[in-house]
């Protein structure tokens, strides 16, 4: 069997192995059909299972309350960003954000585009998770949006706040399904599959039916959620082979223990790299505040960009891929998505100490 490299990719990320494997047995012919699901048509008896299954598989795994619908998009989260403003913040209303790091950036720029944008809160350097202790939304407040983990900086939130009759909206992109989650909490939630589900090309969205009511009238026929709800995500032709391995991926999930596992899983993961970090006496940095560390995504930095470079090299030679940081804060990153095994993470630990022992 080919080793396999110490995958540390932010997105696309690690696959669970057995889920690849599975996914390669039926590559050529699912479940008997003597058709791959590549080839299979969305509107077959296949497909429907599938994509019901998929949908089964959420409410289950998330104790999904009733009044919520589970969809299967596409364009990433990106479309998200534009995409809710446009259905959920309707006239004389203003959509409250807070600016937690890169991706709520983005998210705040498409939706002042739409429409009325305020920033609800943010902090001083994005070394941590805004406080939202003091919200003040006002009457007017059409939603609140936050970004639970901010995949480029490496923050994460470990609790959400309370917004009483404003919808709580929330990007989960790069840690849903790493911990347990109560979903009743949010009124939308959403995140592109290439960081913790599945591959890229489907986005799920899991949203409350009671936002379909005051949906604009005039907006384009794809970009509107009740269509996608009332067609049960097949209004037009779905990725069917990402989401047919989001199926193999929440299926891997329930049989490992489900999201508490998960979560057990995923700081156990992590804490063997940050204590190297803590332990360096100052070789290696942590970029983020300890109370909001993601257990996703870990950067740090070295002394020098000249050391993190070497490091960089040295690392690659040794397998391990993905640990330079995001280009617009530069560093070093590793991103520990639920699918990255314990035996990565302890192998990067080791190579961390010895690379400290070689060059401290």
């Amino acid at each position: 069997m080919t080793k396999r490299a110490y995958n540390f990719n932010a997105g696309p990320a690690a696959l669970p192995l057995e889920v690849l494997e599975q996914a390669k047995e039926q590559l050529t012919d699912y479940k008997g059909i003597g058709m791959s699901v590549m080839e299979i048509s969305h509107r077959s008896k296949e497909y429907e299972e599938i994509n019901q299954t998929a949908q089964d598989l959420f409410a289950e795994l998330l104790n999904l309350p009733a009044g919520y619908k589970v969809l299967f998009l596409q364009g990433g989260a990106s479309s998200q960003f534009a995409m809710i403003p446009m259905n959920l913040l309707t006239e004389g209303k203003t959509a409250h954000y807070v600016l937690s790091g890169s991706w709520a950036k983005k998210a705040i720029h498409e939706a002042k585009a739409i429409g009325n944008t305020v920033i609800a809160a943010e902090p001083e350097q994005f070394t941590k998770v805004p406080d939202l202790s003091g919200l003040n939304l006002g009457d007017d407040a059409a939603y609140l949006h936050l970004t639970s983990n901010e995949t480029i900086e490496g923050i994460q939130y470990d609790s959400f706040p309370d917004t009483g009759n404003v919808p709580l909206v929330a990007d989960m992109s790069s840690d849903f399904l790493c911990r347990p989650l109560d979903v009743s909490a949010f009124d939308l939630l959403y995140a592109g599959a290439q960081k913790n589900l599945g591959p890229s090309g489907v986005t799920v969205v899991i949203m409350k039916e009671d936002l379909l009511t005051n949906i604009p009238a005039d907006l384009p026929t794809m970009f509107r959620y009740d269509t996608h709800v009332k067609a049960n995500s097949l209004y037009n032709t779905p990725p069917v082979f990402s989401v047919y391995m989001v199926r193999l991926v929440l299926e891997w999930v329930k049989n490992n223990g489900g999201l508490a596992a998960m979560e057990q899983r995923n700081k156990e993961k992590t804490d063997l790299i940050y204590d190297v970090i803590d332990q360096s006496n100052g070789f290696y940095r942590g970029t983020v505040e300890e109370a909001s560390r993601s257990i996703m995504n870990i950067p740090f930095r070295l002394q020098t960009e000249d050391l993190e470079q070497q490091f960089l090299e040295q690392a690659t030679r040794n397998g391990f891929i993905g640990l330079k940081g995001h280009r617009s804060v530069g560093g070093l990153r590793a991103s520990t998505y639920n699918a990255v095994p314990r035996e990565s993470c302890q192998a990067l630990a080791d190579f961390m100490q010895q690379f400290m022992k070689d060059n401290g």
